[in-house]
């Protein structure tokens, strides 16, 4: 992690940071990118597995009826796993939520493969941060976008 950043790229970390009240810009490599060249959606929202469910009941309270488009940002099993939950939820299925879990393990087990290579002191450790990702519908909450001039907006919003 570079000496300027608070925080380093571990969704169990950030869980634990007391950052109420507190502005935050977070840049990654694809969602950032892509939830910024969507242009004039009707709404932009950011999903995980802990938090689909919600994301789901949100678009369908404020957007039933509308067309949606998910942007699947990343390329692991993980990312495709919570595109394909969103859209059976979306679409009236219930999906399996073991479906989804697999889909985060096949995920970090592409991405430990691909750090398997490098020195120890280089691998990332997913140990904690696995079954915080695998809990799947955890948070009862959307996270509606606002794109402006130059960088999106994050609400959490109550589904």
């Amino acid at each position: 992690m570079p000496l300027d950043y608070d925080f380093g790229n571990s969704p169990f970390e950030m869980s634990m940071a007391q950052v109420d009240g507190q502005r935050l810009i977070q840049a990654t490599s694809n969602g950032t990118v892509g939830l910024g060249r969507c242009s004039e959606p009707t709404a932009l929202l950011a999903a995980s597995a802990r938090n689909v469910s919600a994301t789901a009941r949100w678009v369908r309270a404020n957007h039933g009826g509308e067309p949606w488009t998910i942007l699947c940002t990343g390329r692991t099993e993980e990312d495709w796993a919570c595109a394909r939950h969103l859209s059976d939820l979306l679409q009236g299925v219930e999906p399996e939520r073991e479906r989804l879990v697999a889909g985060v393990m096949d995920g970090v087990a592409e991405l430990s493969r691909s750090f398997a290579h490098r020195p120890a002191a280089d691998r990332v450790d997913l140990s904690v941060d696995l079954p915080f990702c695998c809990d799947v519908d955890r948070s009862d909450f959307a996270m509606v976008g606002e794109i402006r001039d130059d960088h999106v907006v994050l609400t959490k919003v109550p589904a």
